[in-house]
């Protein structure tokens, strides 16, 4: 009888996750925290020369902290770049009348919005449709050079790991002005953490598995996986090559599942009143109908947000934020 193969077996790819608080960096390790003994005052600086210390604190055995009593803010610094995709989710995209197969759309937000992940959610006071997209966020880690074709195998090249965003949305600005800018760029519409999840190459494979939820009062809103993602990271990447530079740290957000609050009006209301109202009609009834939905977010609303794969190999952690009205 042959004897047991005593080799040890080779072991998953090992993803480390980093959290802030507003002294140091921290990993993760179950209900422990280590410090990350190093001057890092950055995202970019911990990604350029934080990986040992990162490494050592994922390997301590002693100097660990309760994780829950820290706390933490986001684990993206500002200033950076902050970029997104729009309407990248097919379900997003179908409620949101585009089809199944819309292009690679790309904005920018200020970094400025970028909040921590229990700061208050602060609806500005001319805001009435406020809404929610939960969003995976790709931290850089070196951008693409101009015009390049990124492939999958390149992405551990180009991303150095995951956080979780809320893209907040003030929906009437949005829409009224056409544009995007503005109304997902007041302080705090970017909610961001807790955690950063840094990553193996073959961790990246099983990014289309996260799933991303998000409830609003206890309510399931949104419910989705990255699976559903129309133009993936590298492609995304590809593109922005043409156009747009990052550098490390800068943030991009890759699209939001379906349920959101702002949903397109049905096909037959919206080609009547195409062919019926004229412009400010349409606005004014579109609007009115808005108005009337119970899911725009309002003030004392409870946001709670998380992405992980089913098994938990990546874990992203609970985002919880509280809308607040500006001056409350």
């Amino acid at each position: 009888m042959a004897a047991p193969d005593r080799r040890p077996r080779a072991r998953p790819p090992l993803s480390i996750d980093v959290v802030r608080t507003a002294e140091r960096w921290y990993v993760l390790r179950g209900p422990e925290a280590f410090p990350v003994k190093a001057q890092l005052p950055s995202t970019a600086a911990l990604l350029a020369g934080g990986q040992a210390a990162v490494r050592a604190a994922a390997s301590a055995t002693a100097g660990g902290v309760p994780a829950g009593g820290l706390s933490l803010r986001s684990p993206v610094t500002t200033p950076c770049r902050v970029v997104a995709q729009a309407v990248n989710y097919r379900s997003h995209a179908r409620e949101s009348g585009f089809g199944d197969e819309p292009p690679a759309v790309f904005f920018r937000k200020s970094s400025g919005s970028v909040s921590g992940p229990t700061d208050d959610v602060v609806r500005p006071a001319h805001v009435r449709l406020l809404d929610y997209e939960i969003e995976l966020g790709l931290v850089i880690r070196r951008g693409p050079d101009p015009g390049a074709a990124v492939s999958d195998a390149d992405l551990p090249a180009h991303v150095a790991g995951l956080v979780m965003c809320n893209d907040v949305s003030a929906r009437d600005v949005q829409l009224r002005q056409g544009q995007f800018y503005e109304s997902k760029s007041y302080p705090t519409f970017t909610p961001t953490g807790p955690r950063l999840v840094l990553l193996e190459a073959g961790d990246f494979a099983r990014l289309p598995e996260l799933r991303l939820r998000l409830w609003v009062n206890g309510e399931l809103r949104q419910d989705g996986t990255a699976a559903d993602v129309v133009t993936g990271p590298a492609a995304a990447l590809s593109v922005l090559s043409g156009f747009q530079r990052l550098d490390p740290g800068d943030l991009l957000l890759t699209g939001t599942p379906g349920g959101t609050a702002l949903q397109a009006p049905p096909a037959v209301v919206a080609k009547m009143g195409e062919l019926l109202l004229p412009t400010p009609v349409k606005w004014r009834a579109f609007f009115a109908r808005q108005e009337r939905s119970p899911d725009y977010l309002k003030a004392g609303d409870v946001i709670t947000a998380s992405i992980a794969s089913e098994d938990g190999a990546l874990d992203l952690g609970t985002q919880r934020t509280v809308v607040r009205d500006a001056g409350s």
